[in-house]
């Protein structure tokens, strides 16, 4: 694992595309264009020898003709190409390059000969096969996705360029922003290890995203995802769950996805949360990159609607959630601000007209318990009160330090049922820091997320007891299976003993 002149490809000052072109529709030409549109400051340079003229910039026959090195060059040449590309490139002192081009594989020798042609120079390729590579906060798009993500400091690094292109789209319309956007391709040389080592040193990325078909080089991964994930949060789609999808997956990637439980049990042990879907990827890394670990996640409800109450602890209760038990000291300080009428339990139902300070009053009882390690606040639209009043009430009692959406240090997530009247106080809660969500189902979502990735990052600092007797196993079996290989010379087991071995240790073994 190396992030060696990695920096030259996530801090570029200069970009040079070699393959630039004019012609409507190539993907120099939809490369170099994202590049100029996109605003990026620094110097630009086409290299193309069927032209002296791309887009009104002065275009070059080839690496060895620029005036400088670049720090970054973006390849879109035909595949036999691309050797000799990269090899001009290494002579010129270029670092970094992204390979768009598809078509250099094992069995036509290309891909080797690219990587025999860097190698001389360490010129460090992402790629081949790559929609490319997106720094927005640089306002850099080099690649050719349809379109600039916003800036903003959550990192995606995905294996499948069209997975890549599909999140920008979605989180454009969610008012989310990257610090950096990743399409690993084949991964050749710079490989998702490479890149979450060096994300993991970034501080202008809080959180890091990964969508992973297969997980190259196990031992190298398993250490950089560690190491990462101590420092910031990091969640992960692995799809290939089944063992239909795990055949796809190794079709479009050329990899094998490896059986799910090994990886499940490989990423829980990485600190790193697993999500199933790309809607839920976002809602994951907002809680995560919130909100520190918990030890336990117990639930206490608050809401105007018995109805989605019990909704929410049903959700709850389907992700494995816990639903806190109030003290009688909490249900004592609820009877003194509620009216008679409300439920006298978890969850807690203040009526349907309640206003702003019975929110504010709930809220702060249920988060000062000593049972509940997180709120969830739900509200349904009435003609009895105001959802925007409501809402004013909850973020004046959160804490307007840190990271905001907490109570005492305890995190509270907002449920605000409906739409109409439901997204201007949903922009009220976002203000204030709250985490909010559409649907009782995606605010239970989210808290086993947390519950998840805390769990997660106790697996992550998780060791051995020394000699405890889980792990000693039946010890007199194994010596004596190894003194009988020993005392016949032998430096291998065979396999009955082999496997006695491992059955003495409790490894289930066919």
């Amino acid at each position: 694992m190396t992030i060696r002149n990695l920096e030259f490809m996530s801090r570029p000052r200069s970009v040079a595309v070699i393959g630039a072109s004019d012609r409507e529709g190539s993907v120099g030409g939809v490369v170099l264009r994202n590049i100029i549109e996109g605003g990026f400051e620094g110097a630009i340079y086409p290299v193309n020898p069927k032209y002296r003229e791309v887009m009104g910039r002065a275009c070059y026959a080839s690496a060895a003709d620029l005036p400088e090195a670049p720090d970054l060059a973006v390849i879109v040449t035909p595949p036999p190409t691309v050797p000799g590309v990269v090899a001009e490139l290494g002579a010129r002192g270029v670092k970094a390059a992204v390979v768009i081009t598809a078509g250099l594989n094992d069995k036509n020798g290309l891909r080797q000969k690219m990587l025999d042609a860097a190698r001389p120079h360490t010129l460090r390729l992402l790629g081949p096969n790559t929609v490319g590579l997106m720094i927005p906060p640089l306002k850099l798009n080099a690649g050719f996705a349809h379109m600039a993500a916003a800036a903003g400091d959550i990192a995606l690094l995905s294996q499948s360029g069209a997975i890549a292109t599909s999140l920008i789209d979605w989180a454009a319309g969610r008012g989310i922003g990257f610090s950096h956007i990743v399409s690993l391709g084949d991964m050749a040389d710079v490989d998702v290890a490479d890149y979450i080592d060096m994300l993991a040193g970034d501080g202008k990325t809080r959180a890091i995203m990964l969508y992973l078909e297969s997980v190259p080089h196990p031992r190298k991964f398993m250490s950089a995802a560690r190491a990462a994930s101590r420092i910031k949060p990091v969640i992960a789609i692995k799809p290939g769950r089944h063992e239909q999808a795990a055949k796809a997956a190794a079709t479009h990637t050329g990899a094998l996805s490896g059986a799910d439980r090994v990886v499940d049990a490989a990423l829980r042990r990485a600190g790193i949360l697993r999500v199933n879907g790309l809607a839920e990827l976002f809602d994951a890394v907002e809680i995560v990159a919130r909100f520190p670990p918990l030890n336990r996640v117990r639930v206490g409800i608050v809401t105007n609607g018995g109805g989605a109450g019990v909704l929410a602890v049903d959700q709850l209760i389907d992700i494995g959630g816990a639903l806190a038990e109030l003290s009688n000291e909490t249900i004592a300080t609820l009877n003194k601000g509620l009216p008679p009428t409300w439920s006298h339990a978890n969850p807690v139902d203040i009526i349907g007209d309640a206003p702003a300070e019975r929110y504010g009053a709930a809220l702060k009882a249920v988060a000062a318990d000593r049972n509940v390690d997180a709120v969830l606040v739900l509200n349904c639209p009435t003609g009895l009160a105001s959802p925007m009043d409501a809402a004013r009430g909850v973020a004046a009692v959160v804490d307007k330090v840190g990271n905001g959406g907490r109570i005492g240090g305890k995190p509270v997530l907002a449920c605000w049922l409906g739409e109409h009247t439901a997204e201007p106080a949903r922009k009220v809660l976002r203000e204030a820091g709250i985490a909010t969500f559409e649907t009782p189902a995606e605010a239970a979502g989210a808290i086993g997320y947390l519950d998840g990735w805390s769990k997660a990052q106790a697996a992550l600092s998780q060791v051995p007891a020394s000699g405890s007797a889980d792990i000693a196993g039946r010890i007199d079996e194994v010596r004596a299976i190894f003194r009988g290989a020993a005392a016949e010379g032998r430096t291998i087991l065979t396999e009955p003993e082999a496997k006695s071995v491992l059955a003495a240790y409790d490894v289930t073994v066919p």
